[in-house]
């Protein structure tokens, strides 16, 4: 594993094109994760046209009345599915709750699938005509560049390419469509628009980090800004994926802070995707990595069981 290439400094966050080859941008991709727990990836293959549909049908969905939005909150779904109201998730250890809601779109799955058990059906509001074509195929998309991030993972890790493919195949990834709306006057002391937290999953894609306020926490426990050129993704470690590693790839605590001036009277508008292993995939951490300087191997552990752990950590379980 080449942690570092030459033409990237080690006090920056790895700006790549996926277009090249992935043995040209792999270590560069690593050595960004290994230090940061992020990258930066454009042309990435997501079309534009659709990215701005989905900007749109978002906008129009947060847009609806708060009972509307409301009737499509599921009871005891930890907000798996449908939507999630402002001021109900809370990051692990925070006080209060973030100022954010959002609407969960996950992996549809075919009646008698082997992991249905795991993935609830997904919602779909009736009041927007467009948003389930929309986001079925922004989640493929999604999906599509996601794997593509992974072979590249695998090839900084000595692995075989195509490592990852089955280890997420009919994986509980769930795309979340996010609106930060303008900040409350009465917003609670010490209330953010997302608290420090770090990613459950395996990688996170994020659409929408162009602007100003996403920052991760560096090794010597500053917050460093995160900046996104204009179309690209920004691409982080999840927890599962750090376990799988021993830490040799680093899931960074990571926060969105409130504007200021004139940006703390609009709305902010995101979509991550939480690409996740299958639920029965046992996270073991690799040979190859437990031997690496500073290490840190855990226990085995399913990839359902860490998640719904998680969850419950974080007031959605």
């Amino acid at each position: 594993m080449n942690l570092m290439t030459d033409n990237q400094s080690a006090n920056e966050i790895a700006s790549v094109s996926l277009a090249k080859p992935l043995e040209e941008i792999a270590d560069e991709l690593g050595r960004s994760f290994g230090e940061f727990g992020f990258a930066v990836v454009r042309d990435h293959g997501i079309p534009q046209d659709l990215i701005d549909r989905a900007e749109a049908t978002s906008k129009a969905f947060f847009a609806l009345p708060e009972d509307v939005k409301r009737a499509y909150k599921i009871e005891g779904g930890g907000g798996a599915r449908g939507y999630t109201p402002f001021g109900t998730e809370k990051a692990k250890d925070a006080e209060v709750f973030d100022l954010k809601e959002f609407w969960h779109v996950g992996r549809s799955l075919p009646e008698g699938h082997d992991l249905a058990e795991y993935m609830a059906p997904n919602v779909w509001p009736d009041e927007i005509k467009e948003f389930e074509d929309t986001f079925s195929e922004l989640y493929a998309a999604f999906e599509q560049t996601g794997l593509r991030v992974l072979e590249a993972i695998a090839l900084h890790l000595g692995l075989d390419r195509n490592f990852f493919a089955p280890t997420v195949e009919d994986g509980n990834s769930v795309m979340r469509l996010l609106h930060y709306p303008p900040l409350p006057e009465d917003a609670p002391e010490g209330a953010i628009r997302a608290a420090a937290h770090g990613d459950i999953n395996t990688i996170t894609l994020l659409l929408g980090a162009e602007e100003a306020g996403l920052q991760l926490l560096t090794k010597s426990g500053e917050w460093h800004p995160v900046y996104a050129e204009e179309g690209s993704l920004v691409i982080n470690v999840g927890d599962m994926l750090e376990r799988l590693t021993a830490g040799v790839l680093r899931s960074t605590t990571h926060r969105v802070v409130n504007p200021s001036g004139e940006g703390a009277r609009r709305s902010r508008y995101s979509m991550p995707f939480f690409l996740h292993f299958r639920p029965d995939y046992m996270i073991t951490p690799l040979e190859s990595c437990v031997s690496e300087k500073g290490a840190k191997p855990q226990e085995p552990i399913s990839s359902h069981d860490f998640l719904m752990q998680r969850l419950r950590e974080i007031n959605l379980a």
